[in-house]
């Protein structure tokens, strides 16, 4: 017999602790995953910070660039070499620059033309214009160079070969400057004691165009015997002013009379104004730092005037200037009867020195005066030491002192076959040359002149 099992009964107590635990525990959980939800998942509103106030700046001022002259560095690129080149054709290229408004200066060896200019301005080298530079077997190197020719009658005379021989001397230059580097800079003047011609009036850079303008300009002077030397008055024909150390007593010295060796000096302070680092003279008379006449002091002009003011030195004065017309005229008859017989032999025009005018020619021709000149004004002279040391200030100031090197001065002196040139002449001008770290030579007559020629075969 089986007995039936009694049914359990649950505990009210226990009943009742099992759900308020479950409904704790369901609580709980809600409440947890409601943080983890907001944490999250829900995300966080987005946090603008204000930014900092912007702070408006002044630009900066505008800045004025200059590049100062530096001293030249001739010894840089001696080793490049620029050929000359005529035309080049290329594509037409637009090219657009700024308009650049600040204030500068470029110093690049290129200058002669002005202010403003990348070519012009202050005095400075790039090294790359620099040319071998040989007139007749004087040789140098330059990139700044003036060639000066002396066209005084005195180079035209039969003993020196006349005109023929100045033809050479003229294509000589001439062959020279065609031979330069495209970016050597040159001038040539024509002197006449103190009367001057330039072919530009600033340095120019070289080049085919260039060098065609050069023989046209050169090759009318000094072709007749009639119309030897240049005249104040004509056209390009100016006696220019020496600017540098106006105010020194030599200088007004220099100016004031025209004797041959003030001429030279003269002549020599203005090439050296014109800055340059080569200067060649080919001329009919150079004696260095000669004597420069000076001008007389009180007492010397005093007792000059009452010298020439007197009765005898006027009456004979008088009478002299009478026979000037008629000196004159000799002169020109005689020259008319040497002149017609070298025609008949083809012979170009005799051309007299004529350097102190109808005395000169009177002395050349042999022939002598009725009546003398009653004399000539004193002469007094400031010796050669004392010009020279004007020179070395002129030095100081153009070049020294601006950073350069003062230029190579060289001289070609061209003389007659049988023309006086005493050692102490020539010894001054070696030392005239040796000063200005140059070299000299002496050519006498045609045939020398045709031997010498050298610049045709000097490349650059």
């Amino acid at each position: 017999m089986i007995t039936p099992q009694k049914k359990r009964s649950i505990n009210p107590m226990l009943f009742n602790i099992l759900l308020i635990s479950g409904v704790v525990h369901a609580v709980a959980l809600l409440i947890l995953g409601s943080i983890t939800v907001y944490k999250y998942i829900i995300p966080d509103e987005a946090q603008f910070e204000e930014p900092p106030p912007v702070v408006e700046e002044q630009p900066p001022p505008q800045v004025k660039v200059e590049i100062k002259q530096q001293p030249p560095m001739k010894q840089a690129m001696q080793g490049l070499r620029m050929k000359q080149v005529g035309n080049i054709a290329v594509s037409a290229v637009d090219v657009n620059l700024p308009n650049m408004q600040e204030s500068f200066t470029v110093s690049a060896g290129m200058g002669g033309f002005g202010g403003g200019s990348l070519l012009g301005g202050t005095r400075g080298t790039l090294g790359i214009g620099i040319s071998d530079i040989s007139i007749f077997g004087l040789k140098t190197r330059a990139e700044r160079i003036l060639f000066v020719i002396d066209a005084n009658s005195q180079m035209l005379t039969d003993a020196k070969g006349g005109l023929t021989s100045y033809k050479i001397i003229k294509d000589e230059i001439t062959d020279m400057v065609g031979n330069l580097s495209a970016g050597t800079l040159f001038n040539v003047m024509m002197a006449d004691r103190r009367n001057s011609k330039f072919f530009k009036q600033q340095l120019v850079p070289a080049g085919q165009e260039v060098h065609q303008q050069l023989i046209q300009w050169i090759s009318p002077i000094n072709t007749n015997a009639r119309n030897a030397g240049l005249v104040e008055g004509a056209r390009g024909v100016e006696r220019e002013r020496l600017e540098t150390l106006s105010n020194e007593a030599n200088h007004k010295d220099i100016l004031w009379a025209k004797e041959a060796g003030n001429d030279t000096a003269f002549m020599t302070q203005l090439a050296l104004e014109q800055d340059v680092d080569a200067i060649f003279f080919i001329a009919g008379y150079h004696r260095g730092f000669e004597r420069v006449r000076r001008r007389l002091t009180d007492n010397e002009e005093a007792d000059w005037i009452r010298f020439s003011t007197s009765r005898k030195y006027q009456d004979q004065l008088a009478v002299h200037q009478e026979e000037k017309p008629i000196m004159q005229r000799r002169i020109d008859n005689m020259m008319a009867k040497i002149n017609e017989e070298r025609k008949k032999k083809g012979q170009p025009a005799r051309v007299l020195n004529s350097r102190f005018g109808i005395y000169t020619d009177t002395r050349e021709l042999g022939l002598e005066w009725q009546t003398e000149h009653p004399g000539w004004r004193p002469v007094y002279f400031l010796e050669s030491r004392e010009i020279e040391n004007y020179f070395k200030k002129i030095v100081d100031i153009l070049y020294t002192n601006r950073g350069s090197e003062k230029p190579s001065v060289n001289v070609i002196l061209f003389l007659a076959g049988d023309e006086e040139m005493r050692k102490e002449w020539e010894d001054q001008l070696d030392d005239y040359t040796d000063f200005f770290r140059g070299k000299y030579r002496i050519i006498r007559g045609l045939d020398e002149i045709k031997e010498a020629r050298s610049s045709s075969n000097t490349k650059n």
